[in-house]
């Protein structure tokens, strides 16, 4: 197959318009067969078997033939689905000059994903109502944490049950829009969902530029108590992702009298860093793209394309070192599993929802975190990636009814 690249990468205009500067050599192993691929300008000139043993180029990527079969089918299994998550699961590895790579991951990635050519578009079911305009109405207010005033940017939708939503890493509230979009959430549920300082519209702290940005465990608590004590919310239910995910079961097993109950998306107690976050914040490589590059392959294979370009573009604008200052707590500060069978799930009820595809908070790690925390629901969504709420929403619906049903109930 890697010698129909170059018939089915040039064909792709978006493909190629992402790699317009991208000239060199590069190497494809396919079990014992190593192929040079020349790159001139985003399109693939040449694709030929590596004969000569000076032959190189700038750097190497290898897998076993039928890890590169998998990689290529039209729906590819979890692990294979991406190229970080096949070097993740030892699958893959990459030698030589990273450096051009890294500059240009989401442009080597979809080259090697176009040979599974292209699907047929999905059809999107959108839940916006048919107005002129979306019922979320956004604001700003000042947030004092700790003695330090931040500038908080924060959207709603809905009426009844306080339902607080937390982003992801390196993203922010916008990712929650679907939600308040929807009738059958916000005819029962007041959606809340704010930009963490430092994310999205909301302000870094007076004198950032003399801060490096790092959550921790302790400080982002504080920070989410301290938003429902300013909203003046009665036992909000709370929801998060990722990072946020993280985060809820925190608060279930240290102020479980807050919270009516606690959903982790894509949450775990442990979890296990995957790629070198060195990566994200330096000046030789674009912060936003390499961002999106490194989380495109969490987005499962199935979602829609204009979903996962807009999940993508959030990470694109993401403030310079953010991301990277996040993984912090979600990567190191934020391990409890010595202590998450504390929680009391009947004080403050645990969901955890973990999508197939999701090679960070893994449905293993989410298992693991749930056999921990007795009485907690563990729900495993196929087809789903580790953004559920903004890559494919319609899916997710599917889901987080019955659990929002549960909790009003």
């Amino acid at each position: 197959m890697i010698e129909n690249l170059g018939k089915l990468a040039n064909t792709d205009a978006a493909l190629t318009a992402l790699g317009a500067h991208v000239s060199m050599d590069i190497l494809v192993g396919v079990g014992d067969e190593d192929y040079v691929v020349s790159i001139d300008g985003g399109r693939v000139a040449d694709v030929r078997p590596r004969r000569v043993a000076l032959e190189s180029g700038v750097f190497a990527i290898r897998a076993a033939a039928d890890v590169w079969a998998e990689h290529w089918r039209a729906m590819p299994k979890r692990d294979y689905h991406d190229l970080f998550s096949m070097i993740s699961a030892g699958l893959a590895r990459v030698d030589g000059d990273l450096r051009p790579l890294m500059q240009n991951l989401l442009y080597f990635k979809g080259l090697l994903e176009s040979l599974r050519g292209k699907s047929a578009p999905v059809t999107v079911e959108t839940t916006v109502m048919s107005t002129d305009y979306e019922p979320i109405t956004g604001r700003y207010f000042s947030l004092d944490v700790e003695d330090q005033a931040h500038r908080i940017y924060v959207e709603e939708a809905g009426e009844g049950i306080p339902l607080v939503c937390l982003h992801t890493a390196g993203s922010d509230g916008r990712q929650f829009r679907h939600l308040m979009c929807d009738p059958a959430i916000t005819d029962h549920y007041r959606v809340i969902a704010f930009d963490m300082p430092w994310h999205g519209k909301s302000n870094p702290p007076v004198g950032w530029e003399s801060e490096t940005y790092q959550l921790t465990t302790e400080g982002y608590k504080k920070t989410i108590r301290a938003f429902c004590a300013a909203m003046n919310l009665d036992r909000p239910a709370i929801m998060g992702c990722s990072m946020g995910g993280r985060v809820v079961l925190h608060l279930a097993l240290d102020h479980a009298e807050e919270f009516r109950a606690v959903i982790a998306l894509e949450g775990a107690d442990r979890l296990q860093p995957y790629y070198d976050t060195s990566w994200l914040n330096r000046p030789d490589v674009h912060g936003g793209k390499v961002c999106a590059g490194f989380v495109s392959g969490q987005v499962a294979p199935q979602s829609p394309g204009e979903y996962r370009w807009e999940t993508l573009w959030a990470y694109m604008q993401s403030g310079p070192g953010i991301f990277g200052g996040d993984l912090y707590f979600y990567w190191q500060d934020g391990h409890f599993d010595d202590r998450s069978h504390l929680i009391d799930t009947s004080k403050c009820p645990v969901y955890l929802l973990s999508g197939e595809y999701d090679s960070s908070c893994t449905p293993e790690r989410s298992q693991a975190t749930h056999e921990r925390i007795k009485g907690s629901q563990l729900n495993v969504m196929e087809g789903i990636g580790h953004f559920p709420m903004s890559e494919n929403p319609s899916l997710f619906r599917s889901h987080i009814l019955p659990v929002l049903d549960e909790i009003r109930g």
